[in-house]
């Protein structure tokens, strides 16, 4: 009895369900034939599939027209509404690759003419058209349609509509595969150079934010603890260090990428008497790729550039805690304008370094790019495979993101200032003086490590009389070891430490002036 009225109960349960899902899309299946325990029929929740034949559009005058897709020769029924959906990306790489796009289709059409596989008129017509559907895109007056797939598709389409029968013999030669990663390596190409930019442009502006800092010492930490005392300026030229070595990783990155894949066609090549030197000269790159295959299928140019742009971005987090702790006020060495900080909804007195916090937070939305592109390549077969579709979404993401994330760092570095009267009085403390006192121990003759218990039995006694180091008298160093002279006094005390570091790169004023005029020059020659 129990059980027949659990059945029950369920039965009751699905047929709501059922009665709340129905639509004209369902297929009723009556739940019996599988042996369930109810009296009822029900509906199992199935799409129909019987669809049209092609996809319908609607006409100016709100007729419903049938288009059949470019590719559909083979195909007896239409695509369903939820695949294509699913399979569309016009909607997201639009924007980003339609005028390289029409680049390439207009090198594309001008080799197939050379070559004879199209007349001259056919060509001129084809650039007449790509031209025209340039400027309706510049305009705003394209109407991309998700029905038409993809960037390529669309403009092909709108192609054949404006010019008719000449625009179909454009593809000749040319798969999607091999156009739609041209398009993508001359879209790098360019955003490498965007990004480059503004590496420079951070890298100036922390030049000149060094240049108006002259002689400030700051505490120089290692684990996060005081160790040394360090130049202002020495610790802002090594965000310029790094920021030049990110930049030369995307130089050789679109060394490496600029490789024309153009007629490489679906994987195999082609029959046609095309030139690929004549395309690849055209669009600027530095050959074509020699393997087809390898042509079409590798994204190893995005990982590199995802790569490179994550490592931009640990450097940009890296300095976005720097200066978020900076500004704290346990800290207080960093003043943000009112322009580059936001203030609380529930406290008034809060005045916030959020930009440099969302640098920081944003490197981890740069390093996922790179791991989604990575997961989305490491098990593909050979050759082109439609997951490669979504290697867009992380590229230009990534890339949207680096050029924000650069862009801010910039704009924050023009807009704060240091409180060296706050950083001055924060010297004492932490014995910054400590390594150099070994240094002189060492050359009055000790051995390091010898030298290195002494100071430290040194450092012990200041802890104890609540002391600095150069406060101890020659008496309380002759107590610790006979080997103090009154030179020793030389070597105690920040300004005189950072005084004695004279090795080649080290935070020594004389070689931070030699860093500084290096910089100098070397950006004021890319600027020019």
């Amino acid at each position: 009895m129990a059980s027949s009225t659990s059945s029950a109960a369920a039965a009751a349960a699905v047929d709501s369900l059922s009665l709340r899902l129905r639509s004209p899309y369902l297929n009723p299946i009556k739940f019996s034939q599988f042996g369930f325990p109810c009296s009822k029929s029900l509906q199992l929740v199935l799409p129909c599939l019987a669809l049209d034949a092609s996809v319908t559009s609607v006409t100016a005058k709100g007729e419903m027209e049938k288009e059949n897709k470019l590719w559909g020769g083979r195909f007896e029924e239409g695509v369903h509404e939820s695949v294509e959906r699913f399979t569309e990306s016009v909607s997201f790489e639009a924007e980003e690759l339609w005028v390289h796009d029409i680049r390439g289709s207009i090198a594309h059409a001008n080799m197939l003419a050379a070559q004879g596989l199209i007349t001259e008129g056919d060509r001129d017509l084809i650039i007449e058209g790509l031209s025209k559907i340039k400027i309706k895109i510049e305009t705003g007056e394209f109407v991309w349609r998700k029905d038409r797939e993809d960037v390529h598709m669309n403009i092909e389409a709108a192609l054949t509509d404006m010019i008719g029968e000449p625009a179909k013999k454009l593809h000749t030669a040319r798969s999607r595969n091999d156009q739609v990663v041209t398009d993508i390596r001359l879209w790098c190409r360019d955003a490498i150079d965007r990004i480059l930019i503004r590496i420079k442009q951070l890298q100036a502006q922390l030049v000149l934010l060094a240049l108006r800092n002259d002689g400030l010492i700051v505490p120089g930490y290692t684990h996060l603890q005081r160790a040394q005392p360090v130049l202002l300026q020495h610790l802002l030229l090594s965000y310029v260090e790094q920021l030049e070595r990110d930049a030369g990783r995307l130089i050789n990155c679109q060394e490496r990428l600029n490789f024309s894949p153009l007629g490489a066609c679906a994987l195999a090549g082609t029959g046609h008497p095309i030139d690929r030197l004549m395309t690849s000269q055209e669009l600027a790159f530095t050959a074509p790729l020699r393997n087809s295959i390898d042509a079409v299928s590798d994204r190893d140019f995005l990982l590199e550039l995802l790569s490179a742009n994550s490592i931009t971005a640990v450097h940009l987090s890296r300095i976005g805690e720097e200066w978020v702790l900076w500004a704290s006020e346990e800290f207080g060495f960093i003043i943000p304008s009112d322009s580059v900080s936001t203030g609380s909804s529930i406290m008034p007195q809060k005045k916030n370094p959020d930009p440099m916090e969302l640098v920081r937070g944003k490197s981890a939305r740069v390093i996922g790019d790179l791991i989604s592109l990575l997961v989305l390549c490491k098990g593909l077969p050979s050759a082109y495979n439609r997951d490669l579709q979504e290697d867009k979404g992380p590229l230009f993401d990534s890339v949207k993101a680096i050029i924000g994330m650069l862009e801010v760092t910039t704009v924050f570095a023009a807009n704060i200032s240091f409180n060296s009267e706050r950083i001055r009085s924060s010297l004492p403390a932490g014995y910054l003086d400590a390594t150099t006192l070994a240094d002189y121990l060492v050359k009055k003759g000790m051995p390091f490590r010898t030298s290195h218990e002494v100071v430290g039995r040194a450092v012990a006694l200041c802890i104890a009389k609540k002391c600095q180091l150069s406060d101890l008298s020659l008496d309380d160093l002759w107590g610790i070891n006979s080997i103090f002279e009154k030179d020793v006094y030389d070597f105690l005390g920040v300004e005189n430490a950072v005084n004695k570091f004279t090795s080649y790169g080290s935070t020594g004023s004389c070689e931070v002036q030699k860093q500084l005029q290096f910089w100098s020059s070397k950006l004021r020659h890319h600027q020019s």
